[in-house]
């Protein structure tokens, strides 16, 4: 969480605790909601102050969920800004059925069940626990690759594994969306590592209708050597998709972008190129990834000169479900083990 944020306060007929209410309508203070305020020089670019001002108007036993939940326990992909970059997506608040809240464009009312066990605190905010978080954010994101790239970027987060999702959805009965959460699930990817990622990908499946690929998968020459790690790999073809955010445009990475490429091409992968302008125009990226299968070599792999079989000592990882697991073992372990004398 960062540091800094501030909390708004109601109007305070002595000025001590916050403003009187002619300092509230002035110049020197922003409402950031029915009745409560906070200094003009508080800006609500971050999305933990946007969080915390509109999670003020929480009933009681209220939560913050979606997005906004998703931000506080850590998965920092969800910055509260639409697939534009800009627009900014309203705070998805719990109130329950009998809660009374005026609604505006800055707030999103969810009434459905959630029990008490599934709510949490971040900050001293109440909000929903990861796997109702990410539910909420997935069957309220209004399209399948939006529900899609909600999924990959909690598990990229390591906060919801696939299997927890899955495993959710066949207790949650007839919520609504949970149809569009299930196709989700069915796209996902536990090895994504950001939405520009997952959205290439998505392009490669859905509108190219190419097979489902590797993702993030580390590639090797016959020395045992590591080529580099591929953002998408269709094996049986030979070619690889990268996907070019922000951060590869600095020099430095730039340059051992350049370096990955070329070690991939010298083993006869054919590699093609994504940036973020790309996806707002699928059929031009279909047509460039087709053109990239065309020119691939389609090798045996007993003919390549690259291979998919680590070296012996390579790394090895448990899956995201099993590490999730051992996290929680060790909180509980760390919960409730009695205090040494």
């Amino acid at each position: 969480m960062p540091t800094g944020l501030v909390r708004p306060v109601r109007v305070d007929p002595l000025g001590v605790a916050g403003p009187t209410k002619a300092e509230a309508s002035g110049p020197r203070w922003r409402r950031t909601s029915l009745g409560f305020y906070v200094p003009a020089e508080v800006s609500d670019v971050l999305p933990e102050q946007r969080i915390l001002e509109q999670s003020m108007r929480l009933p009681e036993g209220g939560a913050v969920t979606g997005w906004a939940a998703c931000r506080l326990l850590g998965a920092t992909f969800f910055d509260g800004l639409g697939p534009d970059g800009r627009t900014r997506l309203p705070v998805p608040l719990w109130v329950g059925n009998l809660a009374q809240l005026t609604r505006d464009e800055a707030v999103e009312v969810l009434r459905d069940r959630i029990d008490p066990t599934e709510l949490t605190s971040r900050a001293g905010i109440r909000c929903a626990r990861p796997v109702r978080a990410l539910f909420d954010q997935a069957r309220k994101a209004g399209a399948l690759r939006q529900a899609v790239v909600a999924v990959d970027a909690m598990t990229a987060a390591e906060l919801v594994s696939i299997r927890q999702l899955r495993c959710y959805l066949d207790t949650a009965g007839g919520v609504r969306g949970v149809p569009l959460v299930r196709a989700a699930v069915e796209l996902a990817s536990e090895d994504s590592r950001s939405p520009g990622e997952t959205r290439m990908r998505l392009v490669w499946v859905l509108d190219a209708g190419l097979p489902t690929p590797l993702v993030n998968q580390p590639v090797f020459d016959r020395r045992g050597n590591l080529l580099g790690i591929a953002d998408l790999l269709d094996a049986e073809a030979g070619v690889v998709g990268e996907y070019d955010g922000a951060d590869h445009r600095a020099a430095l990475r730039h340059s051992r972008d350049v370096d990955r490429e070329a070690r991939m091409r010298d083993v006869g992968l054919e590699v093609f190129r994504v940036t973020g302008p790309d996806l707002r125009d699928p059929q031009r990226l279909v047509r460039r990834m087709l053109g990239a299968r065309r020119r691939a070599r389609w090798l045996t792999p007993a003919r390549r000169a690259w291979t998919l079989e680590p070296p012996e000592g390579w790394p090895v990882e448990l899956p995201l479900h099993d590490r999730l697991e051992l996290r929680a073992a060790d909180e509980r372990w760390e919960r409730d083990r009695p205090d040494v004398v």
